[in-house]
């Protein structure tokens, strides 16, 4: 089960259907997925919850002045039966610019901006826009 798949799908869905915010199971890799993706901005914020005993994660989720969803589509592309991998060289932008990717490097989770500042390749975890 490909639970960042899952996570990515829940915040697609609900910002399609205009919710105000979505909950998933905690992990840390989704908590540091998600610190991109506020610092990037297409999400409002997020907090961790504990209910019943479990931990999740409350997602906020940003539209613009005309209501219209911040995130146009996720998609998870390094997946666990099939990894994809980049070398500094070779990222290239999400739709011109006006999206991101985010890569697992031996630095921590980082946009393809960042990677390609600090010179570095990893794991494509997925792209947003």
């Amino acid at each position: 089960m490909d639970v960042i798949a899952d996570m990515l799908t829940i915040i697609r869905n609900g910002s399609k259907a205009k919710k105000s915010e979505v909950v998933v199971p905690y992990s840390k890799l989704k908590e540091n997925i998600l610190q991109v993706m506020k610092r990037e901005g297409f999400i409002t914020s997020f907090e961790v919850v504990k209910i019943e005993d479990k931990n999740f994660i409350k997602i906020f989720l940003g539209y613009d002045s005309k209501k219209k969803p911040i995130i146009n589509n996720i998609v998870r592309i390094s997946k666990p039966g099939r990894r994809i991998y980049t070398q500094k060289d070779d990222i290239v932008p999400v739709r011109r610019g006006l999206g991101i990717s985010i890569l697992s490097t031996s630095k921590g989770l980082m946009t393809d901006k960042e990677a390609i500042e600090n010179n570095i390749g990893g794991e494509v975890i997925c792209k947003i826009w």
